[in-house]
């Protein structure tokens, strides 16, 4: 699988999708009509004569409300979860050690929740919710991390670390 990249547009993603899948099968089980689909895979702008796609749609459904759950429930129905990644400012990364601790924390309180959860040979759904709790909060503080490695923007950890300082930050002890 192609990894999709900022610069691809909607509707060069559902022509690619249609290369795979049936167009016909796909309107058929959506009860829409295959010209609509093949519009989808068309650009809207002033030259093409596509019509507005589900992807646009989400997009601007997210921009208009600045609520990123819609991605997250897509996201799970589709088997995984969404990261938002961090914004892009170059500081200097001298906050990799509290950075790196953080994740080991974070891991180390998975483990105690998953320890006490499995104490009694067996894992209830509130506890099965609480690791689950806990694996979000990882996952997202690993992706993180790994983001601003890979950009080089170590702001978003320099802020956490001094909000953790601070006692307000959301890893602040309790």
């Amino acid at each position: 699988m192609r990894p999709i990249l900022l610069c691809m547009q909607s509707h060069e993603l559902l022509r690619e999708v249609y290369d795979r899948a049936n167009a016909k099968q796909v309107a058929a089980e959506l009860g829409l009509s295959l010209s609509l689909i093949y519009k989808w895979a068309e650009p809207t702008e002033a030259t093409g004569s596509g019509a507005m796609n589900p992807l646009d749609r989400i997009e601007a459904l997210v921009k208009c409300t600045g609520d990123v759950r819609v991605v997250q429930w897509l996201c799970e129905r589709a088997g995984g979860f969404f990261i938002k990644n961090p914004a892009a400012m170059w500081p200097h990364p001298h906050y990799l050690i509290p950075a790196t601790n953080q994740i080991v924390q974070e891991f180390a309180d998975l483990l105690s929740v998953i320890a006490k959860a499995a104490a009694d040979n067996q894992i209830s759904p509130p506890e099965a919710a609480s690791i689950r709790a806990r694996w979000e909060d990882l996952k997202s503080v690993t992706e993180g991390f790994v983001r601003c490695c890979e950009q080089g923007n170590f702001t978003p950890l320099k802020r956490e670390a001094e909000a953790v300082a601070a006692g307000k930050g959301k890893h602040a002890a309790a």
